[in-house]
């Protein structure tokens, strides 16, 4: 979950920052901000509409090329998803979108950005992933590639075959799967192919073809339903080859105090370079940010459509109007009196926990949503970071989110079911908790306009728009000033900023052409 929104009903009084202060408040000066109205004035200048991590990394990559941009978002706080709010009681602090961040971390443009000098501290967990059993054992994800091998005992040599090339050469991996697919012409065309030799299968089929035994199928089946695809559906291997490749690359890291602080860390940096961030500050039509050279969105393409319609082709019209959201989430966040009584001890050593059972109880969830239908046992993915970061609640308090899987725009109560399936692998979950706010998918779209009907992919990935997001163009529309950056663009959901990289550089090959 990654995008945010500069399009919405908002009131409040715009306020601007490039550089946070301490906490979750920000200065409402620039450097160099006074210097901004001067620099617009003499010619080339830029918008970006949404302060999620594509609308920043956008804003960044043209700042970088020395031309002077604004960025507007609508809500009072910038981030989109990478957003930490007090959404349940005082002093706990909740990540609205993801927590765990394996994209963030191995993302080829945040590399190459001081992040950390503006405070952007990673913290590991023991276990990247842990994967609770019916037996009370867990299946764990672990960063170093031998050590897991020799976890999943004779299926060892199969997770060796799949991922040993791809995590070893993560970085090379990355620079041409993070870009519109297949890449022209592929930087590093071997390695591709062998990813694409296996991400092409559906998981069910990898899993089959790979594994014998029912932790390594169950562990490999949670980490591909990430994909939001049923496991018989192609390509759906493709994203469990990508989250495990990056746990031995990079790990699956939460950020101290918080995904805020990417947010903080990225407009910290824009800032240094002269961009500026307005909050509070809603696009309703085009014309509210004036006359620029170049605008980017990071938006949905119905959010742009509506804004710059009468500026683009029909042809661009109508595909922004065809683009279909992907199935939603229904999430809840927790305040808790203890850390998740899990029965797998075990599982009190990651960050991030699938529940879900075996690999046929995933299969039957997510094909389910893959159907437009819900399951009695939903696939579960559930994020404790105050195990980890104590800055996350009240000292011998905790944090804990879950989210599943739900049809886009899904109005079914999904909270009996998931509490349900805590109790079944943490017996005496529910008399932990103090407070949660319960999330489904409408709430969510409130939230961030950006995630239509609860989808926190920027649409579908099946079919041709897997590829094609939102077409043919990618980020580029038929009006040569307007683009689309955000996760509906090439790579998709996560929270990496190549949507937001990628189509600044279409933008500013243009601008300067």
């Amino acid at each position: 979950m990654q995008s945010a929104s500069g399009v919405g009903e908002r009131t409040g009084c715009s306020r601007l920052y490039p550089a946070p202060t301490t906490g979750s408040h920000y200065l409402r000066f620039a450097p160099g901000g006074a210097n901004l109205n001067a620099a617009m004035s003499d010619g080339i200048h830029a918008a970006v509409v949404g302060a999620g991590p594509n609308g920043l990394a956008a804003a960044i990559t043209v700042a970088q090329a020395g031309v002077p941009v604004v960025v507007y978002e609508a809500e009072t706080v910038a981030g989109g998803g990478a957003r930490t709010l007090e959404l349940t009681l005082p002093g706990f602090r909740h990540d609205f979108g993801s927590s765990v961040h394996p994209m963030a971390a191995g993302s080829p443009f945040f590399r190459k950005l001081p992040l950390a000098e503006h405070g952007l501290e990673w913290i590991h967990s023991p276990v990247a992933m842990a994967h609770p059993l019916d037996d009370g054992t867990a299946v764990l994800m672990v960063r170093d590639l031998d050590e897991q091998c020799r976890l999943l005992g004779d299926d060892g040599a199969g997770w060796r075959r799949i991922l040993e090339p791809l995590s070893r050469r993560w970085w090379a991996l990355a620079q041409d799967i993070l870009q519109p697919l297949p890449p022209l012409p592929p930087h590093h065309p071997l390695l591709l192919a062998r990813m694409g030799a296996w991400g092409a299968l559906p998981a069910a089929t990898l899993e089959s073809l790979a594994f014998q035994g029912l932790r390594a199928r169950a562990l490999f089946a949670g980490l591909a339903a990430h994909s939001f695809l049923s496991p018989e559906q192609p390509f759906s291997a493709s994203f469990g080859i990508v989250m495990a490749a990056a746990a031995h690359a990079v790990g699956w890291p939460i950020p101290r105090g918080g995904s805020q602080a990417i947010t903080d860390a990225l407009i910290a940096h824009l800032g240094s370079l002269g961009g500026v961030v307005r909050t509070s500050a809603p696009v309703e039509r085009l014309e509210d940010i004036g006359p620029v050279s170049v605008a980017l969105f990071d938006t949905t393409p119905k959010q742009l459509l509506r804004l710059a319609g009468h500026r683009l082709h029909s042809v661009d019209r109508r595909r922004f109007a065809r683009f279909r959201p992907g199935p939603g989430i229904f999430k809840v966040d927790y305040a808790l009196s203890e850390p998740i009584p899990w029965r797998a001890k075990d599982c009190a050593l990651a960050a991030t926990v699938h529940v879900g059972g075996d690999a046929a109880e995933i299969a039957a969830s997510e094909d389910a949503v893959a159907r437009g239908r819900t399951t009695g046992h939903p696939f579960m993915i559930v994020v404790q970071p105050s195990l980890f970061d104590r800055s996350r609640a009240p000292l011998g308090r905790h944090t804990a989110w879950a989210y599943c899987h739900v049809p886009n725009a899904s109005t079914e109560d999904m909270l009996p079911r998931m509490e349900a399936q805590m109790e079944r692998f943490a017996p005496g979950f529910r008399e932990c908790v103090l407070a949660r706010r319960v999330f489904p998918p409408a709430d969510l779209e409130y939230m961030d306009r950006n995630l239509e009907g609860g989808d926190i992919s920027g649409g579908a990935v099946d079919g041709l728009q897997m590829f094609l997001r939102p077409g043919w163009r990618f980020y580029a529309t038929s009006d040569p000033s307007l683009f689309l950056c955000s996760s509906s663009t090439p790579p998709g959901g996560g929270v990496h900023g190549m949507c937001g990289h990628n189509a600044a550089r279409i933008a500013l090959r243009r601008l300067h052409r």
